[in-house]
């Protein structure tokens, strides 16, 4: 049965009461596949995984969902308990703060900040964002401590922000990123899709296909990065488009004359849901 946590105190002390290395998966809740599919890997490798929920205030701006994001404890609760059956020697922790400030106590005041990562591409659209999630991700490792963590890379800007903090802050930690998980379509799951009716849900697969169109002209040839551009800048005179990228895939930069590895990312609007995807590539 998984042990449900909400109060930070309580979690040190459940925390402390462990014997040895504990692997941990965080969300936002309103769990789906993608998420499942985190916490399995996780226990395939770790006796004990601490999994959180928190709909983090600091990650979202001013206009965007904070209050009608999806919130479905109960259900989330019966998808992580279905999980942790199939591992009968494992246990899982499930930390679900009941108020913010058992994450961020009445005038806290620190924030942490990647600075270059955090500004581009995504960051330039959502000042802020990544500074954010770096914040509340650095606050529940300080209380996890966890040896693993492990994170979904259909985000994956977010991904290279924390595993640079991690590495900026000698945190003791290895941070894995696992593939995103699609539907039968080829939509990548995400909490938000849920916000798509049937139509959008249709037209939402021009992601996934546009992506892997550009990545088909590349094919895997440096000479052939121009093509790609030029055939991005066609894409884009679709407003639905807020970018397409291509970039480095370990730093990001747009400067990939001499990268080995490449990343596409890109976001499509369909109303007033974003929906986030991305492709990585090897060149030769």
């Amino acid at each position: 049965m998984v042990k449900l946590i909400t109060k930070t105190q309580q979690l040190k002390e459940e925390r402390a009461s462990e014997i040895g290395d504990v692997g941990f998966v965080p969300t936002m809740g309103n769990l789906h596949a993608g998420h499942i599919y985190l916490l399995e890997e996780a226990l395939k490798v770790n006796d004990v995984v601490y999994f959180s929920i928190f709909v983090n205030p600091k990650q979202f701006g001013p206009n965007e969902d904070f209050d009608k994001y999806p919130r479905t404890i109960e259900n989330d609760i019966a998808l992580i308990g279905e999980c942790e059956k199939k591992y009968p020697r494992k246990k899982v922790v499930l930390f679900s703060p009941e108020d913010v400030q058992e994450i961020f106590p009445q005038n806290s005041d620190t924030q942490i900040s990647v600075q270059t990562l955090s500004t581009l591409i995504e960051g330039a659209l959502r000042p802020g964002h990544f500074d954010g999630v770096a914040t509340v991700v650095y606050r529940l490792f300080d209380l996890v401590k966890p040896k693993i963590a492990y994170f979904g890379l259909k985000d994956y800007q977010q991904y290279l922000v924390i595993r640079q903090m991690v590495k900026d802050l000698n945190i003791p930690l290895e941070i894995i990123g696992m593939p995103i998980i699609r539907d039968e379509s080829g939509l990548a799951l995400s909490s938000r899709n849920q916000y798509l009716t049937t139509e959008q849900k249709k037209n939402a697969l021009i992601l996934s296909q546009t992506l892997k169109k550009i990545k088909s002209v590349i094919d895997n040839k440096k000479s052939n990065i121009d093509q790609a551009k030029k055939e991005i800048e066609i894409i884009l005179k679709d407003n639905n488009w807020n970018y397409i990228e291509l970039r480095d895939a370990e730093t990001l930069s747009e400067d990939i004359s001499s990268s080995r590895k490449l990343t596409l990312l890109a976001v499509y609007q369909l109303g007033t849901t974003r929906l986030l995807d991305n492709l990585q590539m090897e060149i030769e």
